[in-house]
């Protein structure tokens, strides 16, 4: 039989997952001989034997391959004058860095058994790994992924577990986090006021048992997790809960929830298939599921909502502190509201003595902050909120076309940032960053760029930004690219969130144009005013204007994000002029407005101070809010009246049988300078048959799914007045206003039955936490066309 040598490599994510065992173990039992070797570039194989077992080799690392690992390409080429005695694992190497970080990991089942065995050596060890789970992102310093390159590099291991890391036969070999009770990681409970934690205070196997007490005592308790510190409490104590929103300064955004297992969820929440598999899954996120009235929660869990965001334990530590838990515990992130969460030891002390009673801390370092994702399941397909723990900084791969561009580096948006690294034809997004407005979260962010562009080796040959100067992505970006002499690049913001949908669908490189609508808050539009409600016909490298909503007065500016009446007034100015109030006289929000300086609002609309013209979506979710009484005088973050609005209309829609008439909108065709007139969708009829509704005293539930019905007819209707001007098959759901369930279904169930193809996201956020997947892929389409030869500073 003749003898045949090969070098093999293998691309994806390979390190950290198991898979140089699984190649040695099926080499060994194929009889073949040569060695693998993790290196900067994957897995590196060298291999001698026969041909035909070498082509059965290759087909069992696809069929075989460990439950973490993501095989994008394998490579073949001959070797020559090489002999090996047997098959080993030899040393990692060091060169360009090509291989990718595997996210992190919840625990597997086998490493759950053996932390609740009591014969097992990791019997209650809240830092049990193996090659299939447990921290990877948050603990890398530096590819490849060695323990010496992690945060377990100072944990040396005992000698039994140096057998484990060291037997390729072993599901711990070279596991590096891999520790026990003897050499790994330590857990302890303090008082957050200092005071010595006596064991007679309560009965306790352990410190991490003794959290389970504390919460059924309603205290609150800083929990040092995988990628960050979270506040736990009780979430059937409302005063608990109370308590808890009080301190760390967050009035109303839903808290996000652990229990202990699927049972205990399913006392709160109806979970369907897709959603169970979400929850149990290695990612392991936090899932949005609609609540059931069988059991309730603490009320101030997840104020005017009909959801609530459940996630199950994903580490030991976690299933270890809930195992005596009947009920589930809020497991919100480590920080005051709107700053980054804490990760180091010291920093926690100091900021959440403020908050949590106990703390529960560990020793093992957290190097890169991660939070955890966020998923809701619409129409039986999940779609990524937040990506972040579990699903970051997997790569997303580019259709055809986009294989051979350079690097290019994107900087993403201002709100629910992530940046993306593209080279090699694949999307390498950051986890969620979080709002840059807030000076913690901005050094947050170069932090983990810096970390990024470091660990990947990464010289991108340009940098990306949102067209909006004052984005702080923006500013450094342009500071980067003029500090190391790239060619800095802006793109539209809504362009940006068209092309992330088609990216993440597939469409190839030169497909025909879209029609793409993009429906958020705020985003800075070519003409220099603020856009939000756009429809586009677009590809990837250009994109023309055809519709968009009628642009209307943010008085305030910022403001008006957090004070929704404001919308409302300049709404009804927009629709009825300025003497609008005359006419509502006996309506209660007339009397709210009367305690409003009317006259000067008046002045900043008619003379545009400080209050910009913007066609957004979501001002127009803020005003009808309003008008219903919803978040009125304010909101306490962004986005808050339109979610409490979606609630309401899918309550009515849930438990109302009897059908309704959406409101209506108007269309209205202006000619502009090109082929296509611009149509504006007009809200006018729809706030005339709102404010009659107000007059009979219609419920506010009733005129909130009137509202969601006539909208999404709306918007059907105006991609059937483009379509017969316009030439498109694929209609593209992008933006955060597309995050709402009634809506997107509603408008997707009338494009469908109008025979288009409708897009929508899965892998990446309809938010701006998308937005640097399609910034790459704008410029790299550009790059990879007619624009190739882009200059320094282009404007795209």
């Amino acid at each position: 039989m003749s003898q045949t040598a090969e070098q093999i490599r293998i691309y994806g994510t390979v390190q950290g997952v198991g898979f140089r065992p699984t190649v040695y173990r099926i080499a060994k039992t194929l009889g073949l001989r040569g060695e693998v070797s993790n290196d900067g570039q994957g897995v590196l194989i060298k291999v001698v034997g026969d041909r035909s077992v070498i082509n059965q080799f290759i087909e069992k690392i696809h069929s075989e391959r460990p439950p973490l690992a993501h095989i994008e390409t394998i490579t073949r080429h001959p070797l020559e004058n090489v002999n090996f005695p047997d098959f080993i694992i030899a040393s990692s190497t060091n060169n360009t860095v090509r291989t990718k970080i595997a996210p992190d990991a919840a625990t597997c089942s086998t490493c759950k058994s053996e932390i609740f065995d009591p014969l097992s050596r990791w019997y209650r060890y809240p830092f049990t790994n193996c090659t299939h789970c447990g921290p990877r992102l948050s603990i890398i310093k530096k590819l490849p992924y060695d323990r010496k390159n992690t945060t377990m590099a100072d944990f040396n291991l005992c000698p039994e577990c140096q057998q484990d890391y060291s037997d390729p036969l072993n599901r711990r070999f070279h596991a590096q986090p891999t520790a026990c009770h003897i050499c790994g990681p330590k857990a302890w409970l303090e008082r957050a006021d200092g005071k010595p934690v006596t064991a007679d205070m309560f009965s306790m196997l352990d410190d991490v048992d003794a959290v389970c007490t504390l919460i059924q005592r309603g205290m609150i308790v800083a929990i040092k997790g995988l990628g960050g510190f979270h506040l736990a409490c009780d979430a059937t104590n409302e005063e608990a809960v109370q308590k808890l929103r009080l301190r760390k300064r967050r009035p109303d955004k839903p808290l996000a929830l652990m229990a202990r297992d699927i049972d205990v969820i399913s006392e709160y929440c109806s979970i369907s298939a897709t959603e169970q598999n979400l929850l149990e899954s290695v990612a392991a996120p936090i899932v949005l599921l609609e609540k059931t009235i069988a059991q309730q929660l603490a009320p101030s869990v997840a104020p005017g909502q009909n959801t609530l965001g459940f996630m199950l334990p994903y580490t030991p530590l976690h299933h270890l502190a809930l195992r005596r838990l009947n009920v589930p515990i809020v497991l919100t992130s480590g920080n005051f509201s709107d700053e980054p969460q804490c990760i180091d030891n010291e920093e926690m002390r100091e900021k959440l003595s403020e908050i949590a009673d106990y703390f529960l801390i560990h020793n093992r370092p957290i190097f890169n902050r991660v939070d955890d994702s966020v998923v809701r399941v619409i129409q039986e397909v999940p779609q990524v909120l937040r990506r972040a723990r579990g699903y970051a900084p997997a790569p997303i791969n580019l259709p055809p076309g986009f294989a051979d561009i350079p690097p290019i580096l994107a900087m993403g948006g201002e709100l629910k940032n992530t940046f993306c690294l593209f080279r090699d034809g694949q999307a390498i997004l950051s986890q969620h960053i979080g709002d840059l407005e807030n000076s913690l979260a901005a050094t947050a962010y170069q932090q983990t760029l810096n970390l990024f562009l470091g660990l990947l080796e990464a010289e991108p040959n340009a940098i990306v930004v949102d067209k909006h100067p004052e984005y702080l992505s923006t500013k450094l970006g342009k500071d980067l690219a003029a500090a190391n002499n790239l060619k800095i690049i802006e793109v539209q913001h809504h362009h940006s969130h068209i092309a992330a949908c088609m990216a993440e669908n597939g469409l190839d490189i030169d497909c025909q144009s879209v029609l793409g609508i993009a429906l958020d808050g705020l985003g800075y539009g070519e003409d220099e005013t603020i856009w939000g409600g756009e429809f586009l016909l677009a590809n990837y490298r250009e994109f023309q204007r055809l519709g968009t909503f009628q642009p209307v007065a943010m008085i305030g500016g910022e403001q008006a994000i957090y004070q929704p009446w404001r919308n409302t007034y300049a709404h009804l100015v927009a629709a009825f002029g300025l003497d609008f109030l005359k006419n509502y006289e006996d309506l209660e929000l007339f009397n709210f407005f009367q305690t409003k300086p009317l006259t000067l609002l008046n002045q900043m609309i008619q003379k545009k101070i400080n209050s910009p013209l913007a066609s957004s979506c979501g001002r127009l979710f803020d005003a009808v809010a309003a008008a219903i009484g919803i978040c009125r005088e304010s909101s306490s973050y962004e986005g808050q009246a339109a979610i409490n609005l979606e609630a309401l209309a899918t309550e009515y829609l849930l438990n109302d049988a009897e059908e309704i008439q959406g409101y209506e909108f108007n269309m209205l065709n202006l000619q502009q300078d090109s082929k296509f007139p611009l149509t504006y969708l007009m809200p006018q009829p729809m706030w005339q048959s709102l404010l009659i509704d107000t007059k009979q005293s219609a419920t506010p539930a009733l005129m909130a799914a009137k509202f969601h019905q006539g909208l999404a007819i709306a918007i059907s209707e105006m991609v059937t007045e483009l379509h017969q001007s316009c030439e498109f098959n694929q209609v593209a759901l992008t933006g955060g206003v597309f995050q709402n369930k009634l809506l997107l279904e509603g408008v997707s169930d009338r494009l469908i039955k109008m025979g288009l193809e409708v897009l929508t996201h899965s892998q990446v956020p309809p938010n701006d936490g998308g937005l640097s997947l399609g910034q790459v892929a704008i410029v790299a389409a550009r790059m990879g066309g007619q624009d190739k030869d882009l200059g320094t500073n282009t404007r795209i």
